[in-house]
């Protein structure tokens, strides 16, 4: 077979390689442009569909693209995207998605168009930017992908991120510092590194219903036994008599569903307490 006279040999081309020759024969395009054994047959057709579709091919025929990064080139051409700021193999294929998703919406994606974001924080930042928000607090990849989202849906809701923007927090516990922030709660009580988030949440659910927290928040008691005073203060019963991390979680559960008892039918918690185990 010859094309533009150039002879290729179809026996040296593998079925599917002869399907896109062929194809871009009957479309009348130059398939010399990418009738070459570099080429695989899905490379070719990425090639074909923007040459059929009159776009400058060039940018992107080229082997040291993969497929899926000669697919996100197209798309951008197609689409009149000014495709120089990711036409880079330094990008991986879903990162050059996330560029092009933001100049598709007009953004400034110099913001995150960097390699050391992973395509998912690259989103999590398009999100902030598409949402119009301050994306500088958390485009930093101190940040893990979660930390990133935790920030982000906490600017979404208006709450004041700083008690969290830190990457000394994990993403759990900034979780529930945002929920606490959310709710209208006074996070700051246990906005701190030396509660786990378990424990963290433990403070917030108490605050949510206004209890005094002073009573369990702190990190000697570990977040089950906190659980055990809480579940205490709601049901109004003397937690001062289980209060101590000399007690474990079991321990305390027990007291409390003696002093719980004694509320209906009342006989001396002391009395409860002597046969407690050491």
């Amino acid at each position: 077979m010859t094309i533009n006279g150039m002879t290729i040999d179809e026996s040296e081309f593998n079925t599917d390689a002869m399907n896109q020759i062929r194809s871009g024969l009957d479309s009348g395009i130059d398939v010399s442009i990418y009738a070459d054994l570099k080429f695989t047959s899905t490379q070719m057709y990425e090639i074909r569909m923007g040459l059929e579709r009159g776009i400058d091919v060039s940018i992107y025929a080229d082997t040291k693209y993969s497929l899926r990064q000669m697919h996100e080139i197209r798309m951008g051409l197609e689409r009149g995207i000014d495709v120089s700021i990711y036409a880079d193999t330094k990008y991986k294929h879903d990162q050059m998605e996330q560029i092009r998703f933001g100049l598709k919406k007009g953004l400034d994606v110099s913001t995150y168009a960097d390699p050391k974001f992973s395509s998912a924080q690259m989103h999590e930042i398009r999100m902030g930017l598409e949402d119009g928000r301050d994306v500088s607090i958390y485009a930093d990849t101190k940040y893990s992908l979660k930390q990133m989202h935790e920030i982000r849906m906490g600017l979404v809701n208006d709450v004041a991120v700083f008690f969290y923007a830190n990457p000394k927090f994990s993403s759990t516990q900034m979780h529930e510092i945002r929920m606490g922030l959310e709710e209208g709660i006074d996070a700051s009580i246990y906005a701190d590194t030396k509660y786990g988030w378990r424990k963290m949440q433990q403070i917030r659910f108490g605050l949510e219903k206004g209890l005094d927290v002073s009573i369990y928040a702190d990190p000697k008691f570990n977040a089950e036994s906190m659980r055990q005073i809480r579940w205490g203060l709601l049901e109004k019963v003397d937690v001062s008599v289980y209060a101590d991390p000399k007690y474990d979680y079991n321990q305390m559960k027990q007291i409390r569903m003696g002093l719980e008892r004694d509320l209906m039918a009342p006989h001396s918690s002391k009395d409860y307490l002597v046969h407690m185990p050491a």
